[in-house]
């Protein structure tokens, strides 16, 4: 049987369901297979109003990887804001940065607080070789400022969101960024924002998520400054003192 064959059956047993358990059942079983056949089924699924479902299909989207962005771009569901959410919880995912435009209309616009948070945290996620290394800088500078404005957000969910991505864009733009002239700015708003959320934050939920982020950054930036430094160490090598050897 090959795999278009295998596709056909899957994606019959999930149109053929006739309980929400044997929904699940089916979803689960077609995530499973990872083909690529099944991305439109698995995008449908998300708006099945059965969160066992629609979990399942997230799993499968996001091992399916690059091949499910483009479907998902276009067949995301405007007026569902349930099935909307799940989609954007896969595209944050698969971290491709095709989704950029739809994560930052999402997150700072989008009237549900599921699909912010979810898109909140897909800006978190993007995965940085995938632009030209001319334009990582610009485009994590607009990750920050989105950043910045919804960790004002009214709801600490999407709050609690931002905290977590400005925790994850912290520790990937030494590694990501081609020129590191700027990167202390940047850095210091980071750093600045969070301990502005801990001071003033209503919510014990988030200002204990600053915390755990303070602490994550500063490892990092721990292991920046004594990484040269043991780099060096490992590469020296013991040369004898002129005259030091055997009379």
């Amino acid at each position: 049987m090959n795999n278009s064959d295998l596709a056909q059956i899957l994606i019959r047993a999930v149109e053929e369901a006739d309980s929400s358990e044997r929904l699940i059942d089916a979803v689960q079983d077609l995530a499973a297979a990872h083909l690529e056949e099944s991305v439109p089924t698995l995008i449908a699924a998300l708006g099945y109003n059965n969160p066992g479902a629609a979990v399942a299909a997230v799993d499968g989207l996001i091992a399916i990887g690059e091949a499910a962005v483009s479907p998902l771009l276009k067949l995301i569901d405007d007026y569902n804001y349930g099935a909307r959410a799940w989609a954007l919880r896969a595209l944050a995912g698969i971290g491709d940065v095709r989704a950029l435009d739809t994560l930052f209309e999402a997150a700072k616009t989008d009237f549900s607080l599921s699909v912010r948070r979810a898109a909140t945290r897909g800006l978190g996620t993007l995965l940085w070789h995938q632009l030209p290394p001319e334009k990582v800088e610009s485009v994590q500078t607009q990750v920050l400022e989105a950043l910045l404005l919804i960790s004002k957000d009214p709801e600490w969910v999407v709050r609690y969101a931002a905290v977590t991505s400005l925790e994850t864009l912290a520790i990937a733009m030494p590694a990501a960024v081609n020129n590191p002239v700027s990167l202390p700015d940047r850095a210091s708003r980071i750093t600045n924002q969070l301990q502005q959320m801990l001071d003033t934050d209503v919510d014990l939920g988030v200002r204990t998520r600053v915390k755990f982020a303070q602490e994550k950054i500063q490892q990092q930036q721990h292991q920046e400054v004594f990484a040269p430094k043991r780099k060096l160490q490992e590469t020296e090598v013991d040369v004898p003192h002129r005259g030091g050897g055997r009379r």
